[in-house]
């Protein structure tokens, strides 16, 4: 019985598709044809969630002429309604790289000097996944310059990798408070020397590399580009994934243990670990035409290991743009990390002096491409 009524549906299905792509004989139309036009607006209240958006149907006229004797007209060919429409998505992405360089060429100069080339190229990639009462924002930054003086070897200038991802919530939408999580990965790309010893490394890739997960208050002014994130419960972890460097208990790492003929006990650890307290900020504003000023700053302080003893990294740039590509960036870097131990050397031995604030300062023009 079911195969009969599938069969009789098919047959009506049949004749209802052939009878569209026939000829008709038509009588006098007096009404016109009307045809609709279907328009999806995009969006832009989150709260609409999943649906596309409003749907506004529009009506274009399109009259037959009337004759008094009927007419023999093909029936015009189906066509889809025009549907304008935007694929919503609750990701929101920014990506900008650049490169910067600084040349300068002497030739029989009297006064005297070094021909110098350098390089730098960064980039910074966002994506933000925004709803109601949650926001969580990712950002990978990317720094690598190296410099080249004439009669010296090419050396590295700049070197960064950094990862940071914060999760929001909140229950009031007119706050701008997010009860959040976040987390921090920043290593470097190749070896690093002190120079002019390139025989001795000082660090590499994963020698050192911090993370830090952390739960705690996160206020963020989307409207003034302020973000404040407060924590009182923040892992540290510093890896130093070269059996070398840790042996020396480099980046404060638990450093070997040798017997009285310097002979290897006990090697080095890899990692260490810390809870403590962490303060970060981040504040972008335009101050004057085409100038805009970026600030970025950490503070730690452990728990457990001299509670008070804070490790300070502040970042401080502007951006001075010329147009759309051009752009020029003044910057400076503080470091200060008590487990970070510098050194000097002294009859040809590297002999620790305990930590110290570290300076970093640039000054470049290139280009800027955003996508």
């Amino acid at each position: 019985m079911k195969l009969k009524h599938y069969k009789l549906l098919l047959f009506f299905l049949t004749v209802t598709i052939n009878s569209f792509s026939q000829e008709i004989v038509k009588e006098p139309v007096i009404e016109p044809l009307i045809e609709p036009i279907f328009i999806i607006d995009s969006i832009s209240n989150p709260k609409i969630g999943p649906l596309l958006g409003p749907l506004t149907v529009e009506f274009s006229p399109a009259p037959l002429f009337i004759k008094k004797t009927p007419i023999s007209i093909k029936a015009p060919e189906l066509k889809g309604p025009m549907v304008h429409y935007i694929i919503l998505s609750h990701w929101k992405r920014k990506n900008t790289i650049g490169f910067d360089l600084n040349e300068i060429a002497l030739v029989n100069w009297s006064a005297g000097g070094v021909s110098s080339v350098s390089g730098l190229f960064k980039g910074n990639f966002i994506r933000t996944r925004t709803l109601d009462n949650s926001e969580w924002v990712n950002e990978l930054l990317f720094k690598y310059g190296i410099n080249k003086q004439d009669g010296l070897a090419i050396r590295k200038s700049d070197d960064e990798f950094r990862f940071n991802s914060t999760f929001g919530y909140r229950n009031d939408t007119s706050s701008n408070w997010f009860h959040s999580v976040k987390f921090n990965f920043n290593t470097q790309f190749t070896n690093g020397y002190k120079y002019s010893n390139t025989n001795t490394l000082i660090s590499k890739l994963f020698a050192p590399a911090y993370t830090f997960l952390g739960v705690g208050a996160n206020y963020f002014d989307k409207k003034n580009n302020f973000d404040l994130f407060i924590s009182p419960l923040t892992m540290k972890n510093t890896l130093v994934l070269n059996q070398t460097l840790a042996n020396k208990g480099a980046f404060g790492v638990e450093k070997a243990i040798y017997d009285s003929a310097g002979n290897i006990l006990i090697e080095g650890e890899n990692s260490k670990t810390e809870v403590g307290f962490l303060i970060t900020n981040h504040f972008k504003k335009e101050i004057f035409k085409n100038i805009s000023l970026e600030n970025r700053l950490s503070l730690y302080s452990d728990y457990i290991h001299n509670f008070g003893n804070i490790d300070i990294d502040w970042k401080l740039n502007f951006d001075l743009k010329v147009n759309q590509y051009v752009q020029a960036n003044i910057g400076t870097q503080i470091v200060y990390d008590d487990d970070i131990k510098t050194t000097e050397e002294i009859d040809g031995k590297q002999v620790s002096r305990g930590a110290k604030i570290q300076l970093k300062q640039s000054l470049g023009v290139g280009l800027v491409y955003n996508f």
